[in-house]
């Protein structure tokens, strides 16, 4: 940060909806202000805080100031509620918890202080109005050292990532990690001082610090949507005059929906290119995209929480490698495709794409998780299966683990099924993802009911997991009621004759309910 701030202190580095506008100087003074403001607050060296906040200019400044304190900081995703965050207090021994005004479903100050009263008390929780904290900058104390080559750094960061488990897992990572990948995505979508990226997904998801180091290091300026609405996105964007407008298929498709209303006028002129990942890709978006809002059209990626942003498209790479693939490894990734532990497959094979790279994660939380996570060589199991051709562009294909992908987000089916088993009227219940093309995939949950009773739909549905205390955004938006489950020959429900099943054709519309429509970030 200080570097950038010292090569072009005036450049500008965050807008917001509203307006508002920081360059790299003024970003500089306000982390520092509010670094010794949190000081004083009590927090410093081997404190773990966590923090729910909006996409905003005054997140951006406190994870800053965070990471000038030397904490370890636990950025919460907006769309976990009293279930996730509960664990999440418990798991990392947080603290303090960082609340403020925002958009969000879920009553944090209420949560936290159910948690408190069963947890000794904490964490203690800070609750952030229009105003930061401030305090003299004379007052902090020397910024850490730089880790040696060689050394990964100090854990500060857990991000949280809902995987085939149930309940979140928690993913630690070092600054030295982040950095490392920010500066390779920079280079590989060749971001400079005249960019502006639309960063339209929550900035509590890795993706986030990753994209402010990424402007540190190529000088270039964020432009941060609190929540999405394609036509409000596109106002904004037009007014800073985006040039990189990401990050995945649901907002390709409603920057679409826009140009579509407008055909033969631009909605972004200066448009560069369109990053993506979190997703699978429609066939033909990418071509669509192109060709209707300009540029270099879809550059997508592959990574994890765990390892993010492994692979990245390229600006001049041929377009049915942009349409097909996420692109080829970052400088440092490796990646190997193996079936079980055996020999590496050659190219072309699907397997399971396991990787060793500098922004790999340093572990769990939880530390019985490492021992499955990976290979004997140090690679980290992706659990997702795909191939590397011949010309190093990796392919995604499916997944080992039994997880649905719903605008980036990974849902446990185990988690869902789980709960929907609990309501009196459910003999069996399981959770399938089906295509999606505005989404990615959506989810499905199949019902065996018991007799007699009143029919299950997805409003019945939602209500039970609501009073389980399920995210909103894991809630089904389709259910589809069947006599008995089909099984295997071992007992095992036949999940593959089930997405086969209810895979809607062309011409099919089910009825469903989108919680993406209702407020949920993407």
């Amino acid at each position: 940060m200080l570097a950038r701030t010292e090569a072009t202190p005036d450049a500008l580095f965050l807008v917001d909806e509203e307006g508002r506008r920081l360059s790299f100087s003024e970003f500089h003074a306000a982390a520092l202000s509010a670094a010794a403001g949190l000081r004083e607050l009590g927090v410093g060296p081997g404190v773990v805080v966590a923090w729910a906040l909006p996409t905003s200019i005054n997140t951006c400044v406190i994870m800053a100031a965070l990471s000038r304190l030397s904490v370890c900081q636990i950025p919460i995703v907006p769309t976990y509620g009293a279930r996730e965050i509960s664990h999440i207090v418990r798991d990392s021994v947080v603290d303090v918890m960082v609340v403020g005004a925002s958009k969000a479903v879920a009553d944090y100050p209420a949560i936290l202080g159910s948690i408190a009263t069963t947890n000794a008390g904490r964490p203690e929780v800070i609750a952030l109005g229009s105003q930061l904290p401030t305090g003299d900058e004379g007052s902090l104390p020397p910024p850490p050292a730089r880790p040696r080559p060689g050394d990964p750094g100090a854990v500060r960061w857990h991000f949280y990532t809902s995987g085939s488990s149930g309940l979140p897992k928690g993913v630690r990572h070092s600054d030295r990690g982040l950095a490392a990948v920010a500066g390779a995505m920079a280079a590989r979508l060749e971001m400079g001082p005249s960019d502006r990226n639309g960063l339209a997904f929550p900035i509590a998801h890795v993706g986030g610090p990753i994209n402010l180091l990424a402007s540190f290091v190529a000088g270039s300026a964020q432009v941060l949507l609190e929540r999405f609405h394609p036509a409000r996105a596109v106002a904004v964007l037009q007014r800073e005059g985006v040039t990189m407008a990401g990050s995945g298929t649901a907002f390709h498709l409603g920057y679409l929906e826009v140009q579509r209303g407008q055909p033969g006028r631009p909605i972004f002129p200066g448009l560069r290119c369109c990053p993506g990942g979190g997703a699978p890709k429609p066939p033909g978006l990418h071509e669509e995209v192109k060709a209707q809002l300009g540029g270099a059209g879809i550059l997508s990626g592959w990574g994890l929480t765990e390892a993010p942003v492994l692979t990245m498209g390229q600006s001049g790479d041929p377009d049915i490698k942009l349409s097909s693939t996420e692109g080829r490894p970052l400088p440092g990734v490796e990646v190997r495709v193996r079936l079980d532990d055996g020999e590496d497959l050659p190219a072309g094979a699907v397997g399971e794409l396991r990787v060793r790279a500098p922004q790999m994660m340093i572990g769990y939380v939880d530390p019985l998780l490492n021992a499955d996570a990976f290979d004997e060589d140090g690679f980290l199991r992706s659990g997702d299966l795909g191939l590397v051709d011949d010309d190093g562009y990796v392919t995604i294909t499916g997944r080992l683990k039994d997880v649905v992908i719903r605008n980036g987000e990974n849902i446990s089916a185990a988690e869902v099924e789980e709960l929907i088993r609990l309501h009196p009227h459910v003999v069996d219940a399981v959770v399938v993802g089906l295509p999606d093309e505005r989404t990615g995939e959506r989810l499905c949950a199949v019902v065996e009911q018991r007799a007699g009773r009143e029919p299950l739909d997805v409003t019945r549905i939602g209500a039970h997991l609501q009073a389980h205390g399920l995210r909103r955004l894991a809630w089904p938006e389709q259910v589809e009621l069947v006599p008995s489950l089909p099984r295997t020959v071992a007992g095992k429900v036949d999940k593959p004759e089930l997405r086969a099943r209810f895979t809607p054709g062309p011409a099919d519309n089910p009825l469903s309910r989108d919680p993406g429509d209702e407020g949920d970030a993407p």
